[in-house]
């Protein structure tokens, strides 16, 4: 009989079910071969095809354990199998990095590391937070997110669009060293479609009310449209 997989514990990463069925495909094996491999090679005597099966139709999502044991028998990396990372634990997991790797390569004790891992609640310095940036390999906004400076960042990007945004840009530069030039153009930008959207809703006479919901609307997406105007200037 086959036993579910463990529900205690950290929550699963998020699963990217057609790249596991995609990659097991390319290497001609069945959902029985890649149980079988998961049931010899990793101690998961529990595994079935059946299982292998709903992991890829997004009915069950594999443990920690699970994805890492799958993505031996797939012959790939965890990243490959992970959606976009969120969490401090999840980009450690897709870079197959043990806590204590990480712990050691931030200089922090794995003690104190889990708990921020735990909590999603990084709290290390900014030479600690350099560290972690270069251990985990991470783009500029999955750093921001990761040490918990993206709720600032949209706190600032709201006011620089809203207000003047040339107060902001030494702010904003704190929390995402950029170049001064390039972020000075997204967030002229981010301003002018803010005041265009405000003054093009007000004129189709929708009213005040219109306005304020899609501005809230425009406000809501601040942070991801901010990060495009930068991957757009510097890719």
């Amino acid at each position: 009989m086959r036993q579910p997989s463990p529900q205690s514990g950290p929550p699963a990463p998020p699963f990217n079910a057609p790249a596991a069925r995609r990659l097991r495909a390319a290497l001609g094996m069945g959902p029985e071969h890649a149980a079988h491999g998961m049931r010899v090679s990793y101690g998961l005597p529990y595994v079935t095809p059946d299982l292998v099966i709903a992991w890829e139709r997004g009915t069950a999502t594999p443990s920690h354990p699970e994805l890492a044991a799958l993505a031996g028998v797939l012959w790939c990396s965890p990243g490959e199998l992970i959606g976009r990372p969120r969490t401090l634990r999840e980009h450690r997991i897709a870079r197959a990095l043990a806590p204590e790797d990480v712990a050691h390569a931030v200089g922090l004790d794995l003690r104190g590391y889990l708990r921020m891992e735990e909590h999603d609640d990084w709290r290390g310095n900014e030479r600690q937070s350099a560290a972690l940036a270069r251990v985990l390999d991470l783009a500029l906004p999955d750093f921001v997110a990761v040490t918990g400076r993206e709720a600032r960042l949209a706190e600032l990007l709201h006011s620089a669009v809203t207000t003047r945004w040339q107060a902001y840009v030494r702010p904003v530069m704190k929390l995402a060293p950029l170049d001064k030039g390039v972020l000075e153009a997204v967030l002229q930008e981010l301003h002018q479609d803010y005041q265009g959207h405000m003054a093009a809703t007000l004129s189709w006479g929708g009213g005040g009310k219109g306005a304020s919901a899609s501005g809230q609307e425009f406000l809501d997406r601040i942070v991801d449209n901010f990060w495009h105007g930068v991957t757009d200037r510097t890719a």
